[in-house]
């Protein structure tokens, strides 16, 4: 190298070195000493220095932020580290005062400098804006460039011999032992820039609210070994995580609103023909802040998102989520692949072992090719795993809102074939089935090509003879085929019956009042038991044909290798000890893939049979709004509502027949109503009003005609004849979604007469009203459907009998106040039956049969229709309030609150979270469910299956002994056709138990009859073990549907024993839930984890015993293995719990707006509230996908953390085992045996937490279940005394001084009363909201047990009677009509005890036998609830079921208010006629019904204000309501 003299001269001089090579970089096969000093240590840490410079003069952030992540200290605290070893090594060079050593105090003084600096630059980034994760990159990279300096310098101080003698050169070796040091404070620093160490506070946040995002914003490391989640952890381990406003919201590209959008156009795409990648980037814009503070303002109001055509779900589903779903099958496939280099580098392993001469580099290859193999495959199977729970978690989301969407645009017709409870089993079951998919379908190719790695390792192995074994295994495709198709037709039947279980089951909470008065409990537990023993049926076939089919499977190896062994000696061959086990470890590959197989496949037809059910419902018609209705205007710009010989109908328009095919037709109709007009429509009952409004806002088929309506892509103001009322607070009803204006809001509720409704109420207008208003009384409800309607400011009102439920006065005041004032100027159709009110109205039309007869003024159409006597005005009542509506709540304000927590917003109270591990009890249920026998049989039967695995290993074991015993096997040469090692695949699922040093080849004098002998006695233990595989398998199945069965059967015994309050206070969503999903895991999923669970436990159990027996040593490092094992699941289980129960929680919401949003979905599209409850219901999902996607990720946090355990565990043991062989201390065969059975030990750990969490997960749907089973108040049960069965023979009433409160401290519902009423005697019973009306029925079927006093019934205190015996001799026509789905029958007599002329006597004299007959007799189907007939007509078959009783006392809680006049006059004649001598009771709206009763009995506030006739009472004029003060 040619250099100048002059600074040639310098730098030798400098370095110390020859003048002709002064810098050498190279020399002697060593990096040079002097080029080492300035190139890798000066220069880099020069640059250092500089690189840190820049950053000390950082901006400080701001105090109130988070704190900066603990890394930040352990980096100071690693750089001033660095800089005082650095200063003590120049320090100990300077004291050598050698020429040699400037280059050394160059680099040492260098290197003190710049980690100074590097410190300081630290300590301000740590205080600024860029210390909120690890800070710029640009720091990093000279701290990297100083690592090649440390290494050369440890090699030079480790080739120079002298250096490592402390006696002879003490300075030399300090700074030896420096540089070695130096290695520590560069290792914290790097791992304190990997692992940051962020606290909770630095993660991504969302920028409105400040809260949380998961994995979002977090770096490689972090999403590797998912620390983002750590803080969570430790939350879950502190007992805080309380609701899902604790926990981080989704990835952005999970959220739901986004994924709904990216669904919908990816639809689109599918419908147009396309593909959805057009080249935009198709995920939409985030979800907006009103969403996730679930806020909504009508200014934010989008169109929803419609689901049009006939497009195959399966293949939107591909175009959303296939392309990235389908890459993930790389990963797979190298997790698959990776699975074999295991066991091919412990084979190598072992090899090297059994050579003394072996060089140590190829067992350290072999160590380290095992820790990366192990280590890649952990993290890649991690990854897999958690990607594809994400693609789930979206697809579910897209599925759910899709499901919902439609719902809320398919026609009215269409969606009368569906049942609530259909619908609401395709969101959850059909749903999570479909989910489920994706966690199968990688599973189902991975599986066969695992399959078919094995088997070319077999044929490596034995050749042909493998053909034997696989042809066992191919005759048994078909077998597993039939019962696959078994399990898919029982699977079907299984969903359908426990759809009408569910069906059922809402339907018996939605008239749970009814059925209790009729005490019709065992009749309907009987129907909901005969729904659940044909769905039982289906199931236990399922469990059975599974247990067959894992039974088979599990078989299959023991079959596979006894047949392949028989075809290799057939063939000519001989048998050796080393084919034999090499054979038997590549049998037992093969278990994992054919035990799974039939689980997978049983998924992925699971999921068909869900799917092609979802595309049925998405097959549904849409309404098709711009298609129904005139696109041209007329040419009277006045015209608001055109009606031209229109006809329609509730059939579908597919003229599919269905249930509704009997219900009235609408037909010949023309109409028009003009802008600003109000329009009243009346006509007996069940003559077509409600299917007029209904045919306006689009809810039927039109089948010929003309609709216009001027407006109507504003909505309707529509109040509907059945009150739908949302659970939420008043106000929240009320206002609809609109902003809040305090003057509107205020004329509304004036309006409609709820001023002194609010001031009643516990909180005002904040009082929670619960599920369908349980809380409040029919007129109550009626009215604030009615100012709902009122506050949308609408053009056209659209009013369904809105006064039917309300008194005369009332009633007044709403025609006046609101319809006719407050509503001025607008277009309002009003139906309703009260004639004498509609005097002022602009147009009436008369309706009769389904068609319009008569429209015309007032003067006109009104003497056709026969009025009632109109009330006298009186200015004294012209304010009283609604005396007398349906007060099963209202007596108790606020029923549902607790004295103590008045406050709470929330009087449901929302749904409670147990706290901390499950109970014993829980385990305990479900011990008891199975049955103590049976469960002990079934924990035998798993014992003796893994004892006899394990006596065929150590019949192996002993098999080989022997052959060595008899010195056949001192050869070393392997067979022709075998592995050049006889090792390979050491560790089967059983374990291998024989000595790895004597699986050698065996010579060809090896006795026949000895393998006979051995194979002999080894294929009776397997049978023998296949025996108890099948016993553990059927007896498991049997305990299965047995638990499923008792707990069910006690749940449901318990619910419909349970108290009114209960039903009033519960969400029916949230009853429902344990029900439906709870049920669910309980038949299905729990089983199934259980299984899993006791296989790995007795499976683990069996493994320590044979490790214990084999290598007793290996034991002592498991021990602090279980502690690390124990600690590490522990602070996972605490989290995953709660997050487990909060996904629980937060899935009841769903369910209960679903069911809401089906009940009033005539409300939400006419009045065009659509897109705002499509984003409630993003809301609500969003908060239960944040609980499934932090719980997914919990797992898979523990998953990477035990699988790293597991690696350390195997890579220890060799690295061990190879130090050990270069001093030639160990036995190969112990060594293979410890590696194999370490290995299977991690595995066998990592099944045994996941499945004892997953268990664990499911065991909480037993304690829910067990919460209502065991904690939820019943009626008294007792069955009292016994009575003559002609009690009561008169029919005599008397309160004696009767006290009653709904709960304990609430105001007195009933305070005092004291009254008779004789035999036989009509008591009409009035007074004002809140005065005990309806309390005095209730507390007469003692509904609500009395605090003080006694009820007599002819003399007999009730108290002493039983429940069933005292109901079942009374009768009651409840103000709420409501039908069972079933036939007109099954409504009136659902005991079946009185014969059909009987039946069709009460009809008839209810005045619906033409009604009847033109629908199909008695067997004609009523439909939901009732929902093919009118409400007028249902209250008149309640009555009709009411004729039915022979009770001597009948209460009617005002039953005809929905029927017009003159029906209401026959029904008082009938009921006179019929009850001539019995006592009659009556809750009265109507003035003529209380005038006609012998007295009248006057409550107010739950006192008996008056008590005489009515002649006596108010001889002058008609009857009045009483004065607040009376």
């Amino acid at each position: 190298m040619r250099v100048f003299s002059g600074p040639a001269e310098l730098v030798a001089g400098f370095c110390h070195s020859d003048r002709r090579d002064p810098f050498p970089a190279w020399r002697d096969g060593r990096v040079g000493p002097c080029f080492n000093r300035l190139v890798l240590g000066a220069l880099p840490h020069a640059a250092m220095a500089v690189s840190s410079a820049w950053y000390l003069g950082v901006a400080r952030r701001d105090l109130l932020q988070a704190p900066p992540p603990r890394g930040w200290a352990l980096r100071q605290l690693a750089a001033l580290l660095a800089a005082l070893l650095f200063a003590a090594d120049g320090g100990l060079a300077s004291l050598l005062r050698r020429a040699d050593l400037y280059p050394d105090l160059l680099a040492d003084g260098c290197a003190l400098v710049a980690w100074l600096v590097h410190c300081g630059a630290a300590a301000a980034l740590r205080r600024s804006s860029l210390g909120r994760a690890r800070g710029p990159p640009a720091l990093l990279l000279p701290v990297l460039l100083t690592v090649p300096y440390l290494v050369v310098t440890l090699v030079t101080y480790g080739d120079a011999r002298q250096h490592l003698s402390p006696a002879a050169r003490p300075v030399e070796f300090a700074r030896f032992v420096l540089a070695a040091a130096r290695a520590l404070p560069l290792l914290v620093y790097l791992l304190a820039f990997a692992f940051p160490c962020v606290g909770a506070a630095a993660y991504t946040r969302l920028p409105d609210t400040g809260d949380m995002v998961g994995e979002d914003g977090s770096g490689c490391v972090s999403r590797l070994f998912y620390l983002w989640l750590t803080p969570l952890l430790l939350r879950g381990r502190r007992g805080e995580l309380d609701g899902p406003a604790d926990l981080y919201h989704l990835p952005r590209k999970l959220r739901t609103a986004v994924v709904w959008r990216y669904f919908h156009q990816c639809w689109e795409a599918r419908r147009a023909g396309g593909a959805a990648s057009s080249g935009r980037d198709l995920w939409p814009r985030p979800v907006g802040r009103n969403l996730l503070s679930g806020t909504w303002s009508s200014r934010h109001q989008e169109d929803p998102l419609q689901l049009e055509g006939d497009v195959g779900l399966l293949g939107v589903l591909h175009a959303a989520f296939g392309r990235r779903y389908f890459a993930l099958g790389v990963l797979k496939v190298a997790v698959s692949m990776l699975s074999f280099a295991g066991p091919l580098l412990l084979s190598s392993l072992v090899t090297f072992m059994e050579d003394a001469a072996a060089p140590m580099g190829w067992g350290a290859r072999c160590v380290l090719g095992l820790f990366g193999a192990t280590l890649l495959s952990s993290l890649l199977q991690n990854v897999f795993a958690f990607e594809v729970s994400k693609v789930a978690l979206a697809a579910r989301a897209a599925l759910v809102s899709a499901v919902y969407g439609k719902a809320l645009q398919v026609s009215g017709c269409s969606l009368a074939g569906a049942a609530l409870g259909e619908v609401l089993n395709l969101m959850s079951t059909d749903v999570d089935r479909v989910v489920n998919f994706f966690g199968s379908f990688h599973e189902l190719w991975s599986m066969p090509l695992r399959f078919a790695v094995t088997l070319y390792l077999l044929h490596l192995q034995v050749g042909v003879a493998f053909l034997g074994g696989l042809g066992v295994a191919l005759l048994l495709v078909p077998l597993n085929k039939v019962l696959a198709s078994r399990i898919l037709s029982n699977n079907r039947c299984m969903l359908g019956h426990k759809d009408s279980r569910v069906k059922l089951m809402t339907e018996v909470l939605f008239g749970i009042r009814v059925i209790k008065f009729y005490t019709w409990e065992p009749h309907f537990a009987r129907k909901v038991a005969g729904c659940r023993e044909r769905e039982l049926s289906h199931l236990k076939a399922i469990k059975y044909l599974d247990a067959m089919c894992v039974y088979t499977w599990a078989a299959l190896p023991v079959v596979i290798s006894i047949l392949t062994f028989v075809t290799y000696v057939l063939l000519g061959h001989q048998l050796t000890a080393a084919k034999v086990f090499t054979t038997l470890a590549l049998v037992g590959m093969l278990i994992v893939p054919l035990n799974a197989f039939p689980w997978v496949l049983n998924g992925i037809l699971e999921a068909k049979v869900s799917l092609e059910r979802i595309q049925r419902f998405f097959r549904l018609k849409n309404q098709d709004l711009p298609a129904y209705y005139a696109l041209v205007s007329p040419e009277d710009s006045e015209t608001a509502v055109l009606l031209s010989r229109g006809s329609f109908s509730w059939q579908r328009p597919d003229g599919e027949e269905d249930a509704a095919a009997g219900s009235l037709q609408l037909h010949g109709l023309t109409l028009r109503v003009t802008k600003g007009s109000l329009v009243a429509v009346v006509g007996k009952v069940g003559c077509g009003k409600s299917s007029l409004l209904a045919a306006l806002t689009g809810e039927l088929n039109r089948l010929s005609g003309v609709v216009y309506v001027a407006g109507r892509e504003s909505g309707f103001g529509v109040a509907s004849q059945e009150p739908w009322i949302q659970n939420a607070s008043v106000r929240d009803n009320i206002l609809f979604g609109r902003d809040y204006d305090s003057a509107s809001y205020q004329a509304v509720v004036e309006a409609c007469a709820l001023k002194d409704d609010l001031s009643v109420l516990p909180d005002g207008d904040r009082t929670e009203v619960g599920e369908n208003g349980v809380t409040l009384s029919g007129g109550q409800k009626a009215r604030l459907a009615l100012a709902r309607a009122a506050y949308m400011d609408k053009d056209i009102y659209l009013l369904d009998d809105p006064l039917a439920a309300v008194d005369a006065d009332v009633a007044e005041h709403l025609m006046k106040k609101c319809v006719v004032e407050l509503l001025g100027g607008k277009t309002r159709i009003l139906c309703t039956h009260r004639v004498e009110l509609v005097g002022g109205a602009d147009m009436v039309v008369l309706m009769d049969n389904g068609t319009i007869v008569r429209t015309g003024t007032p003067a006109e159409v009104l003497p056709l229709v026969e009025a009632a006597p109109k009330k006298r005005k009186n200015d004294h009542d012209e304010k009283e309030k609604d005396g007398v509506e349906e007060e099963q709540e209202e007596e108790d304000p606020g029923s549902s609150h607790d004295p103590c927590v008045e406050r709470d917003p929330d009087p449901m109270g929302a749904e409670q979270k147990q706290a901390g591990g499950l109970a014993w009890r829980v385990y305990q249920t479900y011990w008891v469910a199975v049955g103590g026998v049976l469960a002990t049989a079934i924990l035998t039967s798993l014992l003796l299956m893994q004892a006899s695995r394990n006596a065929s290993d150590w019949w192996l074991s002993h098999w080989v002994s022997q052959l060595k015993n008899n010195g056949s096997s001192r050869t070393n040469g392997s067979s022709p056709g075998s592995f050049s090692s006889p090792h390979l695949l050491l560790f089967s699922p059983g374990g291998l138990m024989c000595p790895l040093s004597s699986l050698q080849t065996a010579p060809s004098s090896n006795g026949s009859g000895d393998v006979e002998f051995y194979l002999a006695v080894y294929g009776s233990v397997a049978a023998a073990n296949t025996v108890f595989t099948a016993l553990r398998a059927f007896l498991f199945a049997y305990g299965a549907v047995c638990a499923a069965k008792a707990l069910h059967d006690r749940l449901l015994d318990r619910v419909l024993k349970a108290t009114v309050s209960f039903f009033d206070t519960t969400p029916m969503g949230r009853i429902l839930n344990r029900f439906s999903s709870d049920l669910y895991a309980v038949d299905d999923s729990l089983p199934f984890t259980l299984n899993i669970l006791l296989a790995n436990a007795v499976g683990l159990l069996g493994t320590l015993v044979v490790i214990g027996y084999a290598l007793p040593w290996v034991l002592l490092l498991l021990l602090p293995l279980a502690l690390l094992y124990h600690r590490t699941q522990r602070f996972y289980r605490h989290t995953s719990r709660e997050l487990k129960r909060l996904c629980s929680v937060t899935l009841s919401p769903i369910y209960s707006h679903f069911s809401e949003t089906l009940t009033g979905l005539g409300t939400i599209r006419a009045s065009g509230h659509s897109a705002r409850f499509q984003e409630e219901l993003a809301r609500r999902l969003e908060q239960n996908q944040r609980c499934l996607f932090l719980s997914n990720a919990a797992m898979q946090w523990l998953s990477i953390r035990l699988q790293l355990i597991g690696v350390a565990v195997v890579t220890g043991l060799g690295a061990l085992a190879v130090v050990q062989h270069r001093y030639g201390t160990v036995d190969p065969g112990l060594v293979g045996l410890a590696l194999s059975y370490g290995l299977s030990v991690t595995d066998l750990l990592c099944g045994l937490v996941f499945s004892f969490t997953q268990t664990e997960m499911q065991l909480v749907s037993v304690e829910r279940t067990e919460e209502y089973a065991t904690d939820l108040a019943t009626e008294p049960q007792g069955a009292g005394a016994q009575l003559p069965p002609a009690w009561p023979a008169q029919g005599g009433l008397e309160f004696r001084g009767v006290v009653l409160a709904y709960r304990a401290g609430l105001p007195n519902a009933l305070d005092g009363v004291s009254l008779a009423v004789r035999p036989g005697e009509k008591v009409g019973v009035v007074g004002r909201t809140g005065s005990g009306k309806s309390t005095l029925f209730l507390a007469l079927f003692r509904m609500v047990e009395l605090n003080q006093g006694q009820i007599l019934l002819d003399g007999l205190d009730i108290s002493t009677v039983g429940l069933a015996q005292l109901r079942s001799r009374l009768a009651i026509i409840p103000q709420d009509p409501f039908l069972f789905s079933g036939s007109v029958r099954e409504n009136l007599d659902p005991c079946g005890r009185h014969p059909d002329r009987q039946l069709l006597d009460v009809v008839a004299q209810c005045h619906l036998g033409p009604v009847v007959d033109r629908m199909g007799g008695l067997d004609a189907e009523v439909g939901e609830r009732g929902k093919f007939f009118s409400v007028g007509q249902r209250q008149l078959l309640c009555l009709a079921r009411a004729l039915l009783t022979e009770a001597k006392v009948l209460c009617i809680d005002e039953a005809t208010a929905s029927v017009d006049q003159k029906t209401d006059k026959l029904l008082q004649r009938t009921i006179r006629e019929r009850f001539q001598d019995r006592t009659v009771l009556t809750i009265a709206h109507r003035i003529n019904t209380v005038m006609d009763c012998d007295r009248v009995l006057v409550m107010h506030a739950g006192k008996v204000a008056e008590f005489d006739t009515p002649a006596a009472l108010y001889p002058n004029e008609p009857l009045r309501l009483p004065p607040a003060g009376r």
